[in-house]
């Protein structure tokens, strides 16, 4: 009992400290002038107490050393997610970045990964709203720094390395340089960052490295969520602000952040898109079987509580 309050309330601690600490500061003080603050205030507590209890965003990683400086660069991870503070459940859905796929604009269909290249994170989350049939408005964009920088000031991620990897590739920005050995371990920063690129060792290549990113975002989270990392919460601010862009509104993080308790890896649900591998003119593209994509999507992102009382309100009705 007295672990479970501690680890509560040091969780609670974190993301409060997170989110007022910093947020309130940057996006409110800051971003706003002093005629749009108040307007700000008066509807900022009725947003925060209103609303759903779930949120579907897309996390995007760039091909970028610095989330500000990526305008035209392609997407590395992509994953679209949704967060239910009732229950505590996280679901993620990898789109493997050679997705065959729409992009508004372009006369034919391109890699998925190309369009945050042609109109940023905005022109993603539409091609993503497009392939999938959902509806979609919010971003979260990283960059390569904020898994260096993260991972060092939690301590490493404690993760078992599937096999030896080991790849270069110097005319890279910024430059790759791979070389892990197989086994369980713990990675810093540097080697977090070698791991999540590889992608050129697994049978199945990016849908090896998806399954990859996934585990070692639960292990992420777990060790996070430690009482001990509560000593970092200056140094996460900073990592969040010079490495994070994203158009969720300040109100909307708070809702979940005050939740945080309810979170765990043992909560999250990873998949991945389903679909193969085909070379179409010489060029790999991953094609999505679509009759299995609409259950997935349907079985995921579909709120099944309003799915639930439609059916009570009907069965009232008659």
């Amino acid at each position: 009992m007295k672990k479970t309050f501690f680890k509560t309330f040091f969780i609670s601690f974190i993301v409060f400290s997170l989110v007022w600490g910093g947020f309130i500061y940057k996006t409110v003080i800051k971003a706003t002038g002093e005629s749009d603050e108040e307007e700000y205030r008066e509807t900022f507590l009725d947003r925060l107490i209103d609303g759903k209890d779930d949120i579907t965003f897309l996390l995007l990683g760039v091909d970028s050393k610095d989330v500000k400086k990526s305008s035209g660069t392609r997407t590395d991870t992509m994953i679209l997610c949704r967060v239910d503070k009732s229950t505590g459940e996280i679901t993620m859905l990898s789109i493997p970045r050679d997705t065959k796929a729409r992009i508004r604009g372009r006369k034919y269909e391109e890699k998925i990964n190309h369009a945050h290249a042609y109109g940023g994170p905005e022109l993603s989350v539409k091609a993503v709203k497009d392939l999938l049939g959902i509806d979609l408005e919010y971003y979260v964009k990283v960059d390569y720094n904020i898994v260096r920088e993260f991972v060092d000031l939690i301590g490493g991620v404690e993760i078992d390395v599937p096999m030896d990897m080991k790849y270069s590739d110097p005319i890279a920005d910024p430059p790759l340089y791979i070389n892990l050995k197989k086994g369980y371990q713990t990675l810093d920063g540097e080697k977090a960052l070698q791991f999540l690129r590889f992608r050129k060792g697994y049978v199945d290549q990016d849908l090896g490295r998806i399954k990859a990113q996934q585990e070692f975002l639960k292990a992420a989270i777990d060790k996070a969520l430690k009482p001990s990392n509560v000593v970092n919460i200056p140094s996460m601010i900073k990592t969040y602000y010079e490495n994070v862009e994203t158009n969720i509104p300040l109100d909307v993080i708070m809702k979940f952040a005050m939740k945080a308790k309810s979170f765990s890896s043992d909560s999250i649900q990873a998949n991945t898109l389903p679909g193969a591998s085909k070379y179409i003119n010489g060029v790999s593209y991953f094609i999505p079987d679509q009759e299995e994509t609409n259950k997935l999507v349907k079985a995921l992102f579909t709120d099944q509580r309003a799915v639930e009382n439609s059916k009570n309100n009907d069965g009232e009705a008659n």
